[in-house]
């Protein structure tokens, strides 16, 4: 299909700007003016759509999401989360390895791939997981294909805990070798176990009001910090994920090879919303002070933070149920994360080319994604159409399958009106989309980089 996109303010490369878009297959054929467009014969396009009083931005790529399949399907699937995605303008995802089977060899990072080109609404990727005994596979796996390699440094849901420092020399050294990126859980397991240990003398399973502390800046930071120490020392490409303290931040911005990311939940929630949302905002690394939140949001403008992504990961309310110790850690947000931080710039938090940026533009410049987030010429046509338009969220909204999400009742001062991926409509707010061979993603495509080839990502 040929397909017009007009009269919207278009948000791209750092501008925003009156421009038309024409949508040829799966491509972006061209941006015109208005006099340019007003040259055209209407009849040349199979669809006409006026985007007045919208903007459009490049489709979301969302770095950092758990969509649960393979084998926890119970509480979200590739086909729902990516539909979730699809209704919130994210038109790209890589899905980290806890699953079930974890994807910590090649026969199951392919299964992945198997269901996610039969299932998913939107684009996809998989990170490798690193365990203590594979990274002699490193150099078996196709770069092409995927974004790069997940470590988790401190535990968390999956059991994938890698802590001994030597084993990590090896595994730095390694990525090193085969020139791909470490994506990082940073928290330190043995300050997290002390700190529980003395929590459960008071209580076996603390209330969640003392997650933060469990869970602590101490924790973050000595973690973030020997990551950092190691991808200096052996020349690594390192972006750390989630960040969470104020403290941390500091690591940042001065060297091209690590890069930082926050994640929407540490920019919307601090510790005093667990009184009233309680495990609801349980997540890991943990929600923290103001001061913590409110450092993430400065460093969003300043180059230390180069990507928005959700840390989606959905778990059924039953799950979310306890303490500390009980409840599960996670929570859903890829459906309201463009909305939401679209509000925090309404806040005066971040300007909207900032948001192009941080969630579209240097996702593809850091993981080296072929043809995708930017509204150019030739680039594939994944966009996202937002309207300045207040909604509240409920939970008959949430499109994820565990069917609740944090932010119920909050009003939202953004809202996605329609969701093209690779040219095809995949969601439009006043009409059912049918799920159909048209209307399901790609895999993504993945040019990888050296050190000295990685954008810098300082405004």
């Amino acid at each position: 299909m040929r397909i017009l996109i007009q009269h919207a303010q278009v948000v791209s490369d750092g501008v925003t700007r009156r421009v038309d878009i024409v949508i040829n297959g799966d491509c972006i054929e061209a941006l015109l003016d208005d006099a340019e467009t007003s040259r055209l014969n209407g009849n040349v396009f199979d669809e006409v759509i006026d985007a007045a009083g919208c903007h459009v931005f490049p489709g979301v790529i969302d770095t950092h999401v758990h969509f649960r399949e393979p084998g926890l399907t119970h509480k979200a699937t590739i086909r729902s989360e990516s539909r979730a995605a699809a209704y919130g303008g994210v038109t790209s995802f890589m899905d980290m390895p806890n699953t079930i089977p974890q994807t910590t060899t090649l026969s199951a990072l392919q299964e992945k791939f198997r269901i996610a080109a039969g299932q998913s609404h939107v684009n996809y990727s998989f990170f490798f997981g690193v365990t203590a005994d594979n990274s002699r596979l490193f150099n078996e796996l196709d770069h092409t294909r995927i974004p790069g390699l997940k470590l988790f440094m401190g535990s968390s849901t999956g059991n994938m805990l890698v802590d001994d420092e030597h084993t990590l020399q090896t595994i730095f050294q390694r990525a090193a070798d085969a020139g791909l990126v470490i994506v990082a859980h940073c928290e330190d397991t043995a300050i997290i176990n002390r700190n529980m240990a003395e929590a459960q003398q008071h209580d076996e399973d603390p209330p969640i009001g003392l997650h933060q502390f469990i869970r602590s800046e101490e924790a973050c930071y000595n973690s973030s910090l020997l990551a950092t120490t190691l991808a200096e020392t052996y020349g690594t490409r390192l972006h750390v994920a989630h960040v969470s303290t104020a403290a941390e931040l500091k690591l940042f911005g001065s060297s091209r090879r690590i890069t930082a990311e926050a994640v929407v939940p540490h920019l919307l929630f601090t510790c005093r919303d667990y009184e009233q949302l309680g495990a609801r905002i349980k997540c890991n690394p943990s929600v923290k002070s103001p001061i913590d939140r409110d450092a993430l949001r400065t460093a969003l403008n300043d180059g230390r933070i180069a990507t928005i992504a959700t840390d989606h990961a959905p778990h059924l309310m039953s799950e979310k149920q306890g303490g500390c110790r009980r409840a599960a850690s996670g929570m859903p947000m890829v459906q309201y994360s463009l909305p939401a931080i679209l509000t925090l710039a309404d806040e005066g938090v971040l300007s909207l080319e900032r948001v192009a940026e941080l969630m579209c533009h240097h996702p593809a410049a850091l993981f080296g994604i072929k043809g995708r987030g930017y509204i150019r010429q030739g680039y594939k046509a994944d966009l996202a159409i937002v309207r300045h338009q207040p909604f509240t969220v409920t939970a008959d909204d949430v499109q994820s399958l565990c069917r609740w999400s944090p932010l119920e009742g909050r009003t939202l001062a953004w809202c996605v009106e329609k969701t093209f991926c690779n040219g095809r409509l995949v969601f439009d707010r006043h009409r059912p989309v049918p799920f159909d061979e048209d209307c399901r993603g790609e895999e993504l495509a993945f040019s990888h980089m050296t050190s000295e080839e990685v954008p810098v990502f300082n405004p």
